[in-house]
Formats: structure tokens, C-alpha cells, sequence
């Protein structure tokens, strides 16, 4: 089965939201193959289905000052930030019809989210950095000893694991996975400082660029997470051009 992979480059959040539940239509309709939207976003905090407002630390103020929106959705987990400098990836893939409850089972559910971890850690293996699930957590995580390689990090977190990637999806009415994931290349990592990432007090987020010291562009790494796509999920990966070109 083929796999459409978009590279929309920098997309405001709510237009990348309205073309993922454009291409989720199609794609039920049978109009479109699964596709895959990778992207980078301008400064955004999003709260998903189990967001808490008190894990937004910044004013209003403070936001403006930093040109950050706030969006709440319809994905699951609490609050994360995307921004310049981290990949964001939406894949749209079909998963099955829902139950007459509404629910995808969660064995089904668990399953792809277990699959976006280990495209994710096999891309982040070519790109040098060794990364892997954390028990009981959603994302892709560096044990410590990975972390204690962040010159610029804060030396009383080092002897924690770090999170290198967010995860956060949904599966709609008819079946089809929307969001996605989020994984840090090189952005602002002080934006990090306005949220409690994930709701999960107590835990570093790291980057690429604190972890190497040649971290790879951007395009590289988008080039390798979709080269992951392809062999996890069994696609064709086909390379689609930008619709906002057009």
C-alpha cells in the first residue's frame, strides 16, 4: 500500500489542522492513500482531551511576549509545545472501523502508538542517538546515561531519562488515525520552560542538537523518519509536492 509523504515545511497550526481532517475525509472516502504530513509549526502550546490548564506556567503576557498561541484539541495527552526547529508529523492511516461504541480497540490503539515509537527510534538509530520506549509512558525517551551528554542541560536532571519525542493521536469516526508526533531536532528548547510538558512534572525533553555534535538538518531527518514509515508500517513511500505551492 502506498504511503503519500508531504513536506509542508513552516504551516500554522490551524491550517495544518484543517488539512488533516480534509485528507482524513478523502482518505475514508477511498480518494486519497494513507499520507503522511511532516512540517514544522510557528511557537504553539497544545492541550489534548486530558490537558489540565494549570500545566500552562506562562501569562498571558509572557505568550505574547514570546509569540506563542495556545490551541486546546481533540488529540489525547495533556500539553505540549511545537515550534521552529522540531519535526511534526501527522500521519493519516487508516486503522479500521470503529466499534458501535465508538472506541478502536485498545490493543489496536496501543499498537500503532507502539509502531509511531519504533519508526521514531529507528530513524533516531541512523541518525546516531540510541532512544527507546519509557514503561508506562507515551514517546521516545534517552536513558541517563544518553541525557549526561547535554552539555547545556540542567546538571541536576542528567541522572534522568529524557523525552526526545511527544505522541500524541486520534483515531476519528471512520477509522483514520489524525496528529501525531512531535520530535525535537534543533528548536528553542526554552519554550519548554512556559508548560509541564505531557503533565509529566520532574521529566527533561532534550534535542538532537544537545545530544550531537554535528546534529543532522532537517531534512535529513525528515528523509529518515519517512525511510522508518516505510519499514515499520509495511508503505510504499511515495513523495507528494507541497499542496501549498499550488
Amino acid at each position: 500500500m502506498d504511503l503519500n509523504v508531504i513536506d509542508l515545511g513552516l504551516i500554522e497550526y490551524g491550517r495544518a489542522g484543517k488539512l488533516q481532517e480534509q485528507y482524513a475525509l478523502e482518505i475514508a472516502a477511498g480518494k486519497r492513500v494513507a499520507t503522511l504530513l511532516l512540517l514544522e509549526h510557528p511557537h504553539v502550546y497544545t492541550f489534548g482531551q486530558r490537558g489540565h490548564a494549570e500545566n500552562l506556567l506562562w501569562s498571558e503576557n509572557q505568550l505574547k511576549e514570546k509569540g506563542v498561541s495556545v490551541h486546546w484539541v481533540d488529540r489525547g495527552g495533556d500539553v505540549t509545545y511545537h515550534g521552529p526547529g522540531q519535526l511534526v508529523g501527522y500521519p493519516l492511516i487508516p486503522l479500521g472501523m470503529l466499534d458501535d461504541r465508538n472506541l478502536i480497540p485498545q490493543a489496536d490503539y496501543v499498537g500503532y502508538v507502539r509502531k509511531l515509537e519504533k519508526a521514531l527510534i529507528i530513524a533516531l538509530s541512523h541518525l546516531g542517538v540510541t532512544a527507546g520506549p519509557r514503561p508506562g509512558l507515551t514517546g521516545v525517551w534517552v536513558q541517563a546515561d544518553v541525557y549526561a551528554r547535554c552539555p547545556g542541560c540542567a546538571p541536576g536532571d542528567r541522572d534522568k531519562p529524557a523525552k526526545l519525542a511527544a505522541i500524541g493521536v486520534k483515531v476519528d469516526a471512520h477509522g483514520i488515525a489524525r496528529h501525531g508526533f512531535a520530535l525535537n531536532v534543533d528548536p528553542d528548547m526554552s519554550y519548554w520552560e512556559g508548560i509541564v510538558p505531557c503533565g509529566l512534572a520532574g521529566y527533561p525533553v532534550v534535542s538532537l542538537a544537545d545530544l550531537l555534535n554535528n546534529p543532522p538538518g532537517m531534512g535529513i531527518v525528515k528523509e529518515q523518519v519517512a525511510l522508518a514509515f516505510e519499514k515499520v508500517f509495511g508503505f510504499h513511500m511515495v513523495l507528494v509536492g507541497n499542496p501549498q505551492d499550488n
